[in-house]
């Protein structure tokens, strides 16, 4: 089990339940029926990522206008750094990803997921 901050928990509730549009199109139309088990905004250490898949150990992360700063992308970068301490693989996309190229979204999720399960 990974470790997380418990008082993440009812911010991570509220956050399913308010997902973005990209994270919604996301879920509804790929992770949701995908093979392996994918879940939404799981709190992980201080942290709560938008999707975790536990058999690849994959996180993927929709970035919004926010992330785009010089002191967010360093917060982002600090963040990746702590997860990947854990083993874990992260992948950003920008929620225009998402928009206009959301074929090859899925497809870079599905190529990373299978290279880390037959690692």
């Amino acid at each position: 089990m990974l470790p997380y901050n418990k008082a993440n928990v009812p911010l991570a509730r509220r956050l399913r339940a308010n997902a973005t549009p990209w994270e919604r199109r996301l879920w509804s139309d790929y992770l949701r029926t995908y093979p392996f088990r994918w879940q939404r905004q799981k709190p992980i250490l201080d942290y709560i990522v938008d999707f975790y898949c536990d058999k690849a150990k994959l996180i993927v992360e929709l970035d919004g206008g926010g992330h785009y700063t010089e002191e967010q992308r360093l917060a982002d970068r600090h963040r990746t750094a702590e997860l990947n301490g854990l083993g874990l693989h992260v992948l950003r996309y920008s929620n225009l990803d998402v928009d206009r190229h959301f074929g090859a979204v899925c497809e870079d999720i599905d190529r990373n997921v299978r290279e880390r399960v037959s690692m």
